[in-house]
């Protein structure tokens, strides 16, 4: 099956690509664009929204995505999409696929019901970041294997289907970065309004890498405060201590590791920044209400 064999547009009730296949594209579509598939589709579809808006929905579950926004839409359920009522058009990355199993729980927080993933808002500064990577998409499920992968593709290159298996890993890859990416960002919770800078700043540093070795002084040294003044601040700012915040972090972090991936508990609670493992199963317990083993249990 080559790119040329797809519908394109599609036009109501034409079935999705086969299941099995990668298959990623670019659509920009004026009023009147609508695909209707009463049973679904056997592959996950991922769309980002760059202009514009469209409408999507699957099951009794509906959705507008305007641009910055990625909607992910489960397999085999009924679903239909389009340009939304009242735009001028629907510009949109899209792929077919079957999801990795670790993107699941990256999803997970944005299930909206009958397998719509709503993963938004997408802060701005990554927007450029994720159009990248399904370019890189669209560039290597062109991939033969034999030259170097293309490092852009024509102007006028719309769909491509990735064949090889080289060629499939790597869009699969580039299609990991974007879900993990927008998935990471966008569950962000915003800092509250009036936060000092400083305090903010301390925040992020403890969210980009919650196993680093950060400690009271070390923070405070990163946003030009003492120790003292920057425990203070924190605390009456924030509401919690550094140090409780950075545990709190912590087994986040530690949750995500155990639903996400196949590490071993101690090296969870290595990465996470828990020197002793006894120590972390006995937080981690008390924080989630379970052992961490049996937390992956309930969530794998």
């Amino acid at each position: 099956m080559s790119a040329d064999d797809l519908p394109e547009p599609a036009v109501p009730g034409d079935p999705a690509p086969p299941p099995g296949l990668v298959v990623v594209g670019h659509f920009d579509q004026s009023p009147g664009y609508a695909v209707d598939r009463p049973r679904g589709a056997d592959s996950w579809l991922f769309t980002w929204t760059t202009g514009g808006q469209g409408r999507l929905r699957q099951g009794g579950t509906e959705t507008l995505a305007g641009p910055g926004d990625l909607v992910v839409l489960a397999p085999g359920v009924p679903h239909g999409y389009g340009v939304a009522p009242d735009a001028r058009r629907w510009r949109f990355w899209w792929a077919h696929c079957q999801a990795r199993p670790s993107w699941r729980p990256w999803l997970r927080p944005y299930d909206a019901g009958d397998g719509v993933h709503v993963v938004a808002p997408v802060p701005a500064v990554l927007h450029g970041r994720v159009e990248s990577a399904f370019r890189r998409m669209l560039a290597d499920a062109r991939w033969t294997g034999v030259e170097a992968p293309p490092a852009t593709t024509p102007a006028d290159d719309r769909i491509a289907v990735a064949h090889g298996m080289a060629a499939h890993e790597l869009a699969l890859g580039a299609l990991e970065e974007v879900v993990l990416l927008t998935a990471a960002a966008a569950r962000t919770p915003a800092p509250p309004p009036g936060v000092d800078a400083r305090v903010r700043r301390a925040q992020a540093l403890i969210a980009a890498d919650p196993g680093a070795p950060h400690t009271v002084r070390s923070l405070a040294e990163a946003v030009a405060l003492s120790p003292s003044r920057f425990a203070h601040l924190f605390a009456q700012q924030v509401g919690e201590s550094p140090m409780r915040a950075l545990r709190e972090a912590r087994l986040r972090h530690a949750a995500r590791l155990l639903e996400g991936t196949d590490l071993s508990v101690e090296r969870v609670a290595a990465a996470s920044g828990f020197a002793s493992p006894f120590h972390f199963n006995r937080v981690f317990h008390e924080r989630f209400g379970s052992p961490p083993g049996a937390y992956r249990a309930a969530h794998r």
